[in-house]
């Protein structure tokens, strides 16, 4: 078992301390050990581009003296670590990820601006980090659209029926494993079908839209075998949806414990980490906690 720690990032907002809870809970549940860490952002007027970000004294941090206090009278608690950092959260956070086996943090920390649905900070460390990043949400937001998710605890993972990533796919198995969740795997189709055509070209033979979302079902359960045998008390079950997989993902979070989506894989002509339109989409408007998963590494 990896003994890498569970990260959160705090700054003494109530977004942060959501992010904390969610944290300290996914050290228990991975026994591993907790380290909190606060970032201190540079002075307005400093120039933070030639600053080196550096360790600051967490016995004089008010906010990690606050995070002590919150957490001194609980039971059970994993080992937990206290670490002041001074720099760019933007820049440092995405670096912790280094270190860590998971990064959590508030959908919005403190000083963001009332109406932005995500931070820059967690949008950066979502992008960059080389760890699984959670963004925890607050609570209250409404989602519309799709069936309920029913009772219990469920996980909700995206699946590109056309290239899955096997890190974000053993990531979501792994995660509902640790909560005695089921996983319900959202495989969005495009629909309707727009096929491109030169001029003077015949339009192709009209597609039943049954047919391709039993195309759809099919690969999703192929891809999902493996995992199934690795995971055998995980009930996982596909859903083949049409048209937009944001909109899909953003539906299920309604009441999902998480929702488990991948990052874009580098290439050529994208040598920059990205994170996808839907990815996006799900950690603006999604109701619950978001894992952002990075790519696993190319296969030799």
């Amino acid at each position: 078992m990896s003994t890498l720690p569970v990260i959160a990032a705090v700054d003494g907002s109530d977004d942060s301390l959501r992010a904390l809870e969610w944290a300290l809970d996914a050290a228990r549940r991975r026994s591993a050990p907790l380290r909190v860490v606060h970032v201190r952002q540079y002075a307005h007027w400093a120039q933070p581009e030639v600053l080196a970000a550096g360790p600051a004294d967490p016995q004089d941090d008010p906010v990690l003296d606050s995070v002590r206090t919150h957490l001194e009278s609980r039971t059970g608690q994993p080992h937990t670590q206290y670490v002041g950092l001074e720099g760019a959260p933007s820049a440092v956070l995405p670096e912790l990820g280094a270190s860590a086996q998971l990064l959590v943090l508030g959908s919005r920390g403190r000083g963001g601006f009332a109406s932005l649905l995500l931070g820059s900070n967690g949008m950066a460390a979502a992008r960059d980090a080389e760890c699984p990043v959670v963004v925890v949400r607050r609570g209250g937001r409404e989602v519309h659209g799709g069936p309920s998710g029913g009772l219990g605890s469920r996980v909700v993972v995206g699946l590109k029926v056309d290239g899955p990533d096997e890190a974000t796919l053993e990531f979501a198995f792994a995660e509902a494993a640790r909560r005695g969740a089921r996983l319900q795997v959202v495989a969005a189709y495009p629909w309707p079908a727009q096929p491109w055509m030169m001029p003077g070209e015949m339009p192709p033979p009209v597609v039943d839209q049954d047919v391709i979302e039993d195309e759809a079902r099919v690969l999703a359960e192929g891809f999902l075998a493996p995992y199934r045998e690795r995971h055998p008390d995980v009930p996982a079950e596909p859903l083949a949806a049409a048209g937009d997989a944001a909109g899909h993902l953003v539906a299920a979070s309604r009441d999902a414990d998480l929702v488990v989506v991948g990052r874009h894989r580098r290439h050529l002509l994208a040598p920059a980490r990205m994170m996808g339109s839907v990815t996006h989409a799900v950690l603006l408007h999604a109701a619950s906690p978001v894992a952002v998963v990075p790519p696993a590494p190319p296969k030799d």
